[in-house]
């Protein structure tokens, strides 16, 4: 059994929300009442918090006025330090009274070492079918580096008044090197598009290998111009057939077939015949082995009469000199006068 106390401040607003989200003024009257009944000759001074008044329910608010009228329940003035809590402490501080509660005012530990004391802070908690049960407690002490519910919602209302932010004259900081950033990114993303449009560009610029390198080689090396060599048709091409000699491929055109050209490929030599061909020439940007049917390689040779610069020259001046000369014509025509008719004279007579 505890011990009498001779004086006990009860902070209200803790028991009336023991076990529920809203305050209520039922609950803290059958707490009093059980405590005094339990402690009979003990004073016992209630303090509520400023707001207690708002929370609890409406059917209560008038039994709440008469209750503060009659001095039964304590407030605390406005704007005091602390809310309630604080209150409730001064007053039990100043009469070395108890305090009954079930918060352990961890952001009051300092201040108040005497709540460490045995018998200065109880406890009450309402059990089914029992009634309300008080016991003696020590508070929890604050753990270093965390904050209780209880501290933060205090310590929140200790802060100044909310004022209105002020507009920025700039960006934050985060803002421009994230803006930078972004267009670092996009300027690699568009550099590298470029190196990879330029690889694709040079790759279909480059004609197709006809041969590998190394074969090729090996035949030019082994096969200078005007040999002779025999070799199968494979497939045909656009002018002219590609024709297989051993690794390597070489290309006959149409018109070193025959003699007259002949109209198509395909009607002049078969898959797979058989020729007698005649080395003529090596295109290396291609790998390709220019080839010629036995006896046409001299056509290889033969190339279309190419005008010299003077013969275009005279070409041309004696195009535009007709060309001026037949404007001239019509610049005279248009600007000719009518050529007046000579009168004859009458014959007298």
């Amino acid at each position: 059994m505890i011990k009498s106390f001779s004086h006990v401040v009860v902070d209200g607003s803790n028991l009336a929300t023991e076990g529920r989200t809203e305050p209520s003024l039922k609950q803290l009257n059958d707490a009093v009442l059980a405590f005094m009944k339990e402690f009979p000759g003990t004073k016992v001074t209630v303090v509520v918090d400023a707001t207690f008044g708002h929370r609890i329910d409406r059917r209560e608010r008038v039994e709440f006025d008469e209750a503060i009228n009659n001095n039964e329940l304590v407030a605390p003035p406005a704007g005091a330090v602390g809310r309630g809590d604080g209150f409730v402490l001064t007053i039990a501080d100043k009469v070395k009274a108890s305090v009954l509660s079930n918060d352990s005012y961890q952001e009051f530990h300092d201040q108040y070492k005497w709540l460490f004391d045995e018998g200065r802070l109880i406890g009450g908690k309402p059990v089914p079918n029992v009634g309300w049960v008080f016991i003696r407690r020590l508070p929890v002490r604050k753990l270093v580096g965390r904050e209780s519910a209880a501290t933060l919602r205090r310590a929140k209302s200790t802060r100044s008044p909310m004022r209105p932010m002020p507009v920025p004259k700039s960006p934050p900081p985060k803002a421009s090197v994230s803006k930078l950033n972004t267009q670092k990114v996009i300027a690699q993303k568009v550099v590298a598009q470029k190196v990879i449009t330029q690889k694709v560009v040079a790759q279909k610029s480059q004609p197709p290998k006809l041969n590998e390198l190394t074969p090729f080689l090996n035949f030019v090396e082994k096969n200078p111009i005007g040999t002779k060599v025999k070799g199968a048709v494979h497939s045909y091409a656009s002018h002219g057939v590609y024709v297989k000699i051993g690794e390597v491929s070489g290309y006959l055109s149409m018109r070193l077939m025959a003699n007259p050209i002949p109209r198509s490929a395909r009607e002049h030599v078969k898959l797979g015949a058989v020729l007698s061909l005649v080395v003529v020439g090596y295109t290396p940007s291609r790998r390709s082995v220019e080839l010629a049917v036995f006896g046409m390689e001299s056509l290889a040779t033969q190339k279309a009469p190419v005008k010299t610069h003077t013969q275009r020259s005279a070409q041309t001046k004696t195009h535009t000199s007709r060309g001026q000369q037949a404007k001239k014509a019509k610049r005279r025509s248009r600007h000719r006068k009518p050529v007046a008719k000579k009168s004859v004279p009458s014959k007298k007579r």
